[in-house]
């Protein structure tokens, strides 16, 4: 591994280094050691930028975070929401990595704020009280990390055949007579397990309990 330049290494460097070895092999197996092999330097140099793995975690997740687009302002209050929903449901589509750092570490970093900024400054502009602010945001904030999340793991296990040959056969055997609905909804049941379409099926339900919900 070719080592990185004299006085070239950088918190920029560290982060897209990082960034490319999580999405390539998971969160799970990324470390510290493994970057610094891959910018041919010691572990040690790393910690000038970083303290730790979870500073270097929270500065990856504030990084891909820092890419989503400002709240849309010259849109009703729905539409902003979904706007903010959808955008950070791609992002974690394009870095499947994302939705593993939020669901570890969901209340660090500043642009994880900046982003839940946004959504409730739309909801008390809409005169949301402060409680139903603050619990629209968690509701929406769990179910885009929770749904897309599945997705994401569902798309994993289509690309790995003998995954998806196991999810098939555990499905297949299934008695009709003790799981009648699942095994007459199997098929709209594989079709729902991801893609805009369910996506916005599900924030639609839940705007609409929102909407009723709305200050007079």
């Amino acid at each position: 591994m070719a080592r990185t330049p004299r006085n070239t290494l950088s918190a920029d460097l560290i982060v897209r280094t990082a960034l490319e070895l999580m999405e390539a092999n998971g969160t799970d197996a990324f470390s510290l050691r493994g970057v610094a092999g891959e910018l041919g330097v010691g572990p040690m140099a790393l910690y000038t930028y970083f303290r730790n793995k979870d500073d270097l975690y929270d500065a990856v997740r504030d990084h891909l975070m820092g890419l989503l687009p400002a709240v849309p302002s010259d849109a009703p209050w729905p539409d902003q929401v979904r706007a903010v929903c959808r955008s950070l449901r791609l992002l974690m589509l394009q870095h499947p990595c994302l939705a593993q750092l939020l669901a570890g570490r969901p209340l660090s970093g500043h642009e994880t704020a900046r982003v839940a900024e946004g959504l409730l400054g739309v909801l008390r502009a809409a005169g949301f009280d402060a409680e139903t602010a603050a619990r629209t945001h968690t509701t929406l904030f769990t179910y885009v990390l929770g749904s897309t999340s599945w997705e994401i793991q569902m798309a994993a296990e289509r690309r790995d055949p003998e995954a998806w040959r196991r999810l098939r056969a555990s499905m297949e055997s299934l008695s009709a007579r003790e799981f009648p609905s699942v095994v007459e909804l199997a098929p709209e049941l594989a079709r729902t397990t991801g893609g805009d379409e369910q996506f916005d099926y599900g924030l639609d339900l839940l705007l609409a309990g929102l909407q009723v919900r709305t200050p007079s």
